[in-house]
């Protein structure tokens, strides 16, 4: 029987044969809405890597929105290297049309984005490529900030700071299909260095849930 989730860290290989020899570093932070951290998800070469592709789309933003860059996984073996590891991970299909390309973004200092949530669109919609968005992997954190940047979430009254090279994972809709109100978030101002971070999305429907 399946274990119910709780506060801790722990290696996971999630039953998949890709995270035996190195299982992924998770933290769970929170159980309502359920916010994960896996640490050490990125190396150092592969995220510079991905900030080097991106270089001539993402550029650093004034205050306010960052820039952004979309990476399909032809562009580099590392970002279909990465897309294997968060399928392996979540245990979730991120092939097109299931899920979004990788999206690379760039904020400088004040950068930051405005209170959102993830599932935008109503549970009726059916078509992979309009249905809501299931999970969201918001920022793998490709560099350190100095202060600031945190992603917030406003009605759970809970923050979290930027980890180099870890992933953030929640779940945008509840197991009914209805969207989660408690992940309302935020990514705060930076206020120091130079924020880079990556993001995927993964529409569902009810039947994922």
């Amino acid at each position: 029987m399946e274990r119910p989730p709780r506060l801790g860290c722990s290696y996971e290989t999630n039953g998949s044969p890709y995270l035996l020899l190195q299982p992924a570093k998770k933290e769970t932070l929170r159980l309502q809405p359920y916010i994960a951290l896996y640490h050490d998800f990125i190396s150092d070469a592969e995220a510079e890597t991905i900030k080097g592709l991106a270089g001539p789309w993402g550029r650093i933003s004034e205050a306010g929105c960052p820039r952004s860059a979309w990476l399909k996984d032809t562009a580099d073996p590392v970002v279909r290297a990465l897309e294997l590891r968060m399928a392996a991970v979540t245990g979730l299909d991120l092939r097109p049309p299931y899920a979004e390309y990788l999206q690379v973004v760039n904020y400088g200092l004040g950068g930051h984005y405005e209170p959102h949530f993830d599932h935008g669109r109503a549970r009726a919609s059916v078509s992979p490529r309009c249905a809501p968005r299931l999970t969201f992997v918001p920022l793998f954190q490709l560099s350190a900030v100095e202060a600031g940047g945190s992603t917030a979430f406003i009605y759970a009254n809970f923050s979290v700071p930027v980890v180099k090279n870890a992933a953030l994972f929640w779940w945008n809709l509840r197991r009914n299909g209805d969207g989660d109100g408690d992940t309302l978030h935020a990514g705060c101002p930076v206020l120091a260095g130079d924020k880079w971070g990556e993001t995927s999305a993964i529409p569902g429907t009810e039947e994922d849930v």
